[in-house]
């Protein structure tokens, strides 16, 4: 069974930085599509930025130059640098991880991340 697990998630004044991490297990990571997500009450979840196993990487237009989506296939870990932070990041961010071949998607429990101005 797939788990991802985040940690990371804190308070953090605005022009800061904040690392995320997610740990998986159960999948085959290396061959999977993983990013990370995140959601405030009252809306969609929204996509932050997406690495596919063949390292292609996408980001949403807030994120782009501001924050980094990395992965460690040999740890099975994906990382997340937000730098710049401002308040309209405030939000839970999720780990997502994408298995083409079966069509499944998983998340991760969710960490907060919280921008003061």
């Amino acid at each position: 069974q797939v788990q991802l697990v985040e940690s990371g998630g804190g308070l953090v004044q605005a022009g800061g930085s904040l690392r995320l991490s997610c740990i998986a297990s159960g999948s085959k990571f290396d061959i999977s599509t993983v990013g990370w997500y995140r959601q405030v009450p009252g809306a969609q979840r929204e996509l932050v930025a997406t690495q596919t196993a063949g390292d292609l990487r996408n980001y949403a237009p807030f994120a782009k130059g501001r924050f980094t989506i990395s992965r460690d296939n040999d740890k099975a870990t994906l990382d997340l640098q937000m730098n710049d932070l401002k308040p309209d990041d405030t939000a839970v961010y999720y780990c997502y991880l994408y298995q083409r071949w079966s069509d499944d998607s998983y998340w991760g429990q969710g960490t907060q991340v919280t921008v003061s101005s």
